[in-house]
Order: C-alpha cells, then sequence, then structure tokens
C-alpha cells in the first residue's frame, strides 16, 4: 500500500503542469476575455487582494481599484479593441513568483482610440485558485 500511495504522488507530480505553461494559459485566458469585451472575466488573472498593484500613468492599489481604472479606460468593446501578446518571457522567481515580460498590442479603429501598443513586466504568484497577477507594470 504505501508503494502503490508513493507511485500515485509521483504521477500526480509529474502530471502537474509546469509554471511556465500554467501562466500562459493565464494569459491565454485574459486574451480571450479581452477580446470578447468581458473586463470582469480579464481580471480574474488578478489576485483579488488590496495588495494588487497596477503602474501606468498613476499607480493604482487594490483589485477593485485596478478593476475600475480598466472600465473606466475601456468602457465598450469598441474601445477595448482586440489585445495580443508577443514577446512573452516567463521567469520563475522561486517555486511561488515569476516575472513575465512580453508587449502588448490593441488593434483599434481611429474613433475608438486608434491603435495602442507597449511593453508590461507582471508579476505572478502562486495563489490557492492558481497563479494571480500581484503587480502589473504597462507603458
Amino acid at each position: 500500500m504505501p508503494r502503490l500511495l508513493l507511485l500515485l504522488t509521483l504521477a500526480l507530480t509529474l502530471a502537474a503542469a509546469p509554471p511556465e505553461t500554467e501562466i500562459r494559459k493565464v494569459l491565454d485566458d485574459q486574451v480571450l476575455a479581452w477580446n470578447r469585451g468581458d473586463i470582469q472575466a480579464f481580471m480574474t488573472g488578478y489576485e483579488d487582494s488590496p495588495n494588487t498593484t497596477f503602474v501606468g500613468k498613476e499607480v493604482s492599489k487594490g483589485y477593485n481599484t485596478v478593476l475600475e481604472r480598466y472600465r473606466k479606460n475601456y468602457p465598450t468593446k469598441e474601445k477595448m479593441g482586440t489585445l495580443r501578446f508577443s514577446d512573452l518571457e516567463i521567469r520563475p522567481l522561486g517555486k511561488d513568483h515569476a516575472l513575465v515580460i512580453g508587449r502588448f498590442h490593441l488593434d483599434r479603429t481611429k474613433e475608438a482610440g486608434g491603435e495602442a501598443a507597449g511593453i508590461f513586466t507582471l508579476t505572478f504568484r502562486k495563489t490557492p485558485k492558481g497563479w494571480k497577477v500581484i503587480a502589473d507594470h504597462t507603458s
């Protein structure tokens, strides 16, 4: 029986997706949510915490503050445009944290704000609910 338990534990450990795969899934899910105009679903990639931080032109602290920032800046699907990420580099920072560097691009009509692009750095933390963004610096 102990041997079976050991084999089962080993199998589950090997079957677990590596952090990079799990983090890429979070980012892919965010792109899908954004592109269907669902900011609430996009935000599930962020940790629901008063410590979650977004750094852009200003610093926004707290999950709800970050959510409201997105809602204010992207009030319609047209203003949200079509999002894509590229040049993703995922670096583990221990077993429960990771740094992600990448580029974003928004395809939008001129009337909706025009094309937008830039770079970002995300800090992810592994939580009981999976990998979540705890800090986002986008420029």
